[in-house]
């Protein structure tokens, strides 16, 4: 389940093609100008304005009575569960999920919690599948504590959980008694694609969070949101964590410059991705997963060449991807144009031509 970027490679090219991954993207000069307008003053002490507009602006996005600004999304994630999880209890999660697989186990480490890993395609559980893994409460097993879902799931391959399902795995958590979480590292690229509205796809999770380092373009920061006694637990961790900042409105105003500049504009990185895969897809022996957001995954093993191979050979041209259970992942952003992916497409060409 790894993510392996390419090795270094002496005397590589530059890289003048980055599609490893929507977390390499540069804050664009707009952006930057807004960093260095930004109006500051001490966020711990809740007197720094643009943080302050930006936690009230994606609680209102995402239909949640309050946020708090964190460094990542990882920490969204793991201060949720601790604020909300005691030890020993157990989280119900897919298998690929990041909470499982990208965390560093922080999750058992930090909070002795358990997370039980549940099957399904594109990495998605079923309801069905759900609620075959909720057990009566006894002294023998964990007690479930929460239900977390990732939108859009990224090992997936970028896919995006249909509301039916998560309004179905909300409402029977809270029967059973579980708190629910959605990982919103890219809830955003879901809500461009389906057209519903991020507090509609959020509606019955108890705590959701959007991360703005991926698609939306900003240097860094993640947006946690849920109820008022929710994220006062949540800031407690985040001090516990050393997740506190101070002038942290510099960075927030870049976050607020990406809502309001670089949401609908996720379209063309979903346009840019439907166009790789239907490139890809006329290269004979090369296997493509339909995009449904900005993700690309493929194979080129039918075509005589390994994914590792691809990869390091396509990063000697100065294009770089990565590969992750030996598939090829290509990730497209704001970074990425449209002859970017056409010239990506010619050099997979020149590869399998010459192999």
């Amino acid at each position: 389940m790894a993510f392996t970027p390419p090795p270094p490679l002496p005397g590589a090219p530059p890289v003048r093609i980055n599609l490893l991954s929507d977390t390499q993207t540069r804050p664009t000069p707009a952006m930057r100008e807004a960093m260095a307008r930004a109006e500051v003053g001490d966020e711990q002490t809740g007197d720094d304005p643009t943080t302050n507009l930006l936690q009230e602006r994606v609680a209102e996005l995402l239909g949640k009575q309050a946020a708090v600004f964190l460094p990542s999304g990882t920490m969204c994630n793991v201060t949720a569960t601790l604020a909300t999880c005691r030890p020993g209890d157990e989280i119900v999660a897919h298998r690929t999920a990041h909470i499982l697989s990208r965390e560093g186990g922080a999750h058992a480490a930090l909070g002795g919690l358990q997370i039980t890993p549940l099957d399904g395609d594109d990495g998605q559980f079923s309801i069905e599948a759900f609620r075959a893994a909720l057990h009566p409460t006894t002294r023998y097993e964990p007690h479930q504590a929460m239900v977390s879902v990732e939108q859009t799931a990224n090992i997936g391959g970028g896919t995006i959980w249909p509301q039916a399902t998560l309004d179905a795995i909300a409402e029977t958590a809270k029967a059973a008694g579980l708190v629910t979480h959605i990982d919103g590292a890219r809830l955003m690229n879901a809500v461009v694609a389906t057209g519903i509205d991020a507090a509609t796809m959020t509606a019955g999770w108890d705590s959701a969070w959007i991360d703005f380092s991926k698609g939306l373009g900003a240097p860094v920061g993640a947006v946690l949101a849920g109820s008022r006694d929710f994220i006062d637990a949540v800031w407690r961790w985040k001090q516990r964590l050393g997740g506190s900042m101070r002038q942290s409105g510099m960075i927030a105003a870049a976050c607020i410059h990406a809502l309001d500049h670089h949401i609908d504009r996720l379209a063309d990185d979903h346009a840019h991705a439907r166009a790789l895969a239907a490139g890809l897809m006329q290269i004979d022996g090369v296997e493509v997963q339909e995009p449904q957001t900005n993700l690309v995954f493929f194979r080129t093993e039918g075509a005589g060449v390994t994914g590792a191979q691809m990869v390091t050979e396509l990063r000697g041209r100065g294009v770089w991807l990565a590969t992750m259970d030996g598939r090829v992942r290509a990730c497209t952003h704001l970074d990425v144009s449209a002859e970017m992916i056409d010239e990506t497409l010619q050099h997979v060409r020149e590869i399998l031509r010459a192999a």
